[in-house]
């Protein structure tokens, strides 16, 4: 019995450290573009970021008190505490899938009548897909998925040979669809219609329609996990 309450133990330290650090990772590879922020967009980033701290500093809180909890219960209660962490972790992992209301963005080409010999079918790069993703993320979204791809803290956005990869996937050719939770769909409309996002895909040929959704279904992230991070932050 010892031996297995210490190999509770370590699980639930590992468990901690490991969603400690899952809070440092980036959502996405960020563009290195010259900053033209002015003063009150800079406090307000600031303020964001303050705000991730704090958050972060209670999430450690909450670990150490589980911690705690788990100590002190019994080998039953420990089965319990153990069973309930793995399924927040996978949730929070995006392994499970996950349903609510929210938000479909559409995301199509602009195709202009009598110049189609001319111009160029337009892409969606990882640039213009990142900034769609921050603005999401700043306007009140839970989950997203990109095509069939469950975005998380670890998914990657980048360009390989000229495509647009998401999860270390090729997204599908355009028009593409994007599925987002949110608790104020309607809210979070608003914001998307009326962000500088639309402007700018608008320039590179694109075009965002976005529709409140009663009830979406976010699939799960099935990509595998790399869990070097883990291993390092339980050493």
């Amino acid at each position: 019995m010892k031996k297995l309450s210490k190999w509770m133990v370590s699980f639930i330290c590992l468990f901690i450290g490991f969603m400690v650090a899952v809070q440092f990772q980036t959502t996405t590879a960020e563009p290195e573009v010259r900053d033209t922020r002015d003063e009150w967009e800079i406090r307000e980033a600031l303020q964001q970021e303050q705000e991730k701290q704090q958050e972060l500093l209670q999430k450690i809180s909450s670990a150490d008190k589980t911690l705690e909890d788990y100590e002190e219960q019994s080998s039953e209660e420990q089965l319990a505490t153990l069973k309930q962490s793995i399924d927040s972790l996978e949730q929070r992992l995006g392994l499970t899938e996950v349903k609510g209301k929210g938000i479909e963005v559409q995301v199509s080409p602009i195709i202009f009548e009598g110049v189609s010999n001319a111009q160029t079918y337009p892409e969606l790069s990882p640039e213009l897909l990142t900034r769609m993703i921050n603005d999401l993320n700043t306007y009140g979204a839970s989950e997203i998925a990109i095509g069939n791809e469950r975005l998380t803290n670890l998914s990657p956005i980048r360009n390989v040979n000229g495509s647009t990869y998401v999860n270390n996937r090729p997204l599908p050719s355009l028009p593409l669809t994007i599925q987002v939770l949110s608790e104020e769909p309607q809210k979070l409309k608003d914001y998307m219609e009326a962000s500088q996002s639309r402007d700018v895909f608008n320039i590179e040929s694109l075009e965002i329609d976005v529709e409140v959704k009663e009830e979406l279904k976010v699939p799960k992230y099935d990509a595998p996990l790399h869990l070097e991070i883990l291993e390092e932050t339980g050493e």
